[in-house]
């Protein structure tokens, strides 16, 4: 029953993430989510709605705009499909209930923030800061107790004490994701924090490994790298939790 009602959930997922794509392309820019429609990024021409279809419609053009050609950024598709498939697994997991709510306002808000991240190199406070208060408050009601709030300062305090050691390659953006991290996922957290540092290792090799000493001046966004160790430990992070302790014995 929680697979079918995971595949229903495809398309509102689908639609969200399109409306990410919106958040993600105006609010760093202090423009307005909801004026003007939709526009293409190159030529600013309108974009008609069967060329707005999630998904659908970048396939269909081939990622260009019907109007002037111009390159459409798979950024658009990537986020709509990941809103979907993320939303879709937080109903196959927890099914119908008050936690599918948060873990789904969670993951769209991760997906958010990497988007933006990536792009800019900037996670908005209009997006963490909310989300972090939200999830903290809904954490504490559905399951009450001190673990959600005790998550959220303990990973932030990591990260800000990771920041105030080397303000060059971690910032105040990645402090207040933390605190997302931490409300959302209580004890498990450490596996996110671990997985996101980890995954962002792979690309800073590479600069390394091509650039050597100068790669040291190449920032790369963290926040990305974060929200996927989050989305792990969201799913997973229980089991990883047990098995590192069961190894450690």
């Amino acid at each position: 029953m929680d697979l079918a009602l995971a595949a229903v959930a495809l398309a509102p997922g689908l639609a969200l993430g399109s409306f990410l794509n919106v958040v993600a392309a105006r609010m760093p820019l202090r423009r307005s989510i909801i004026r003007p429609g939709s526009a293409c990024p190159s030529c600013g021409e309108a974009i008609a709605w069967r060329d707005n279809v999630p998904l659908v419609s970048w396939l269909a053009l081939r990622g260009r705009c019907r109007a002037c050609g111009g390159v459409i950024p798979a950024r658009y598709p990537a986020v709509e499909l990941a809103s979907a498939l993320l939303l879709a697994g937080c109903v196959w997991r927890f099914g119908l209930r008050g936690e599918t709510a948060v873990a789904a306002l969670y993951c769209l808000a991760l997906v958010a923030v990497s988007a933006i991240d990536l792009e800019h190199r900037l996670i908005p406070n209009r997006i963490v800061l909310p989300v972090a208060a939200v999830v903290l408050a809904a954490q504490t009601a559905l399951r009450p107790g001190p673990e959600w709030a005790l998550g959220a300062i303990g990973a932030g305090g990591f990260l800000l004490a990771a920041a105030l050691a080397y303000p060059g390659g971690m910032g105040m953006g990645d402090v207040k994701l933390a605190l997302v991290l931490g409300a959302m996922l209580g004890r498990t957290v450490p596996v996110a924090l671990l997985l996101g540092m980890l995954a962002a290792l792979v690309p800073a090799l590479v600069l390394l490994a091509r650039h050597g000493r100068s790669a040291r001046r190449m920032g790369i966004p963290f926040g990305p790298f974060l929200a996927l160790g989050g989305v792990v430990a969201l799913f997973a992070g229980h089991p990883l939790l047990h098995a590192y302790w069961s190894l450690a014995r």
